[in-house]
């Protein structure tokens, strides 16, 4: 696998090729907060018939990172350190995953985040932590 590079940083998550397979749209990520959004399909199904509680994970995780760069201008990526999730209901239909900083520093941001559905039902939740390091370079 090779790093996701590219001239505008704030386009990289559009080009990572497992958000791609989720078919995740980012909304908006800014000001230490961000929104992302995937409707629910067969592929990404469970036993029960709900969304893959993996994907949801994902959407967490990912919504956290994004509302922690964008604190920086999307200037450095950020990986996860820890992640505690909880799950409240099964995920049907459109799902929005919020995620906001709560604090940070130049090294750390710890943030949580909210998965809701379309009726608004909270269907899982989480904290974590994020170390920010440098943007990958191109090959």
């Amino acid at each position: 696998m090779q790093p996701v590079t590219g001239a505008d940083p704030r386009n990289l998550f559009g080009q990572v090729p497992f958000m791609r397979l989720l078919e995740a749209r980012r909304e908006f990520s800014e000001g230490g907060r961000a929104r992302l959004v995937i409707d629910a399909r067969a592929e990404l199904g469970n036993v029960i018939g709900a969304v893959h509680g993996g994907v949801l994970v994902t959407l967490l995780d990912v919504a956290m990172a994004s509302a922690a760069v964008s604190l920086f201008g999307f200037a450095r990526t950020a990986v996860t350190l820890n992640l505690n999730t909880s799950f409240h209901a099964p995920g049907r239909g459109r799902l929005t995953a919020d995620g906001e900083v709560v604090q940070h520093d130049a090294s750390v941001a710890w943030c949580r985040a909210t998965v809701s559905d379309e009726a608004g039902r909270v269907v899982a939740q989480a904290q974590g932590s994020f170390r920010y390091l440098p943007l990958p370079q191109a090959a």
